[in-house]
């Protein structure tokens, strides 16, 4: 376990160019994949996570971690393409329609990428149609992640979700809503399936719901 561990602590203190030696190292040591992934920086960006709700850290900090996860994530990819380590899932991120503000969506799918998402990111000002169509073309996405920060666009948040609701493909995701003027109120009242106040509790809860997701396929 200490090349897990290392892999671990790089993530938590967000140590871009170390981790990258500390994963290679865990992996020289006979290190599963799958542990080295789950063990060493899910849990780390869980730590962060906890951190941060908690005033410890900030968001510069999540940021450095978040960074060190993906670079990990990186030395780690020819075994995730082989199918070695399990990927969490796909999911389409963006903030809706007459909304510019990008920097907390940045971070939500920095941090869903390190809680193992694969993640499309349809940037800002996004129309309901382009959220459809999103998941219409990727028929294996799983999440949906809409952002609203602004109080005059959560009329585009409604919209967005109810089309997402009306959608022929509901049943197959999930969808999560976020932004500074959003509330869990307000997330029960469209019809979304969970509402988080920050990117940390998003990756988490994102886990949470895609596996419930998938258990439920399996029968």
């Amino acid at each position: 376990m200490a090349g897990i561990d290392e892999v671990y602590e790089m993530v938590v203190k967000g140590k871009t160019k170390a981790v990258e030696l500390a994963v290679q190292e865990a992996l020289a040591e006979g290190c599963a994949p799958a542990e080295i992934l789950n063990a060493g920086m899910i849990r780390a960006m869980d730590e962060v996570g906890a951190q941060f709700k908690t005033g410890e850290i900030f968001v510069p900090e999540m940021l450095m971690s978040a960074r060190a996860m993906k670079k990990g994530v990186e030395v780690l990819r020819p075994q995730l393409v082989t199918g070695k380590v399990g990927s969490a899932g796909r999911a389409v991120i963006g903030t809706v329609a007459g909304d510019l503000h990008d920097i907390g969506k940045n971070l939500v799918a920095m941090m869903l990428e390190s809680a193992g998402f694969e993640v499309i990111d349809l940037g800002v000002d996004v129309s309901r149609e382009k959220f459809v169509k999103a998941v219409e073309k990727n028929p294996d996405i799983s999440l949906v992640c809409c952002s609203a920060l602004l109080t005059t666009t959560l009329q585009s948040l409604r919209d967005t979700v109810a089309s997402l609701n009306r959608a022929s493909f509901r049943k197959n995701i999930k969808i999560m809503v976020g932004g500074a003027p959003v509330t869990q109120a307000l997330a029960d009242e469209i019809g979304a399936d969970a509402y988080t106040k920050d990117a940390a509790e998003c990756a988490r809860r994102a886990r949470e719901l895609v596996g419930f997701l998938q258990t439920l396929r399996k029968y």
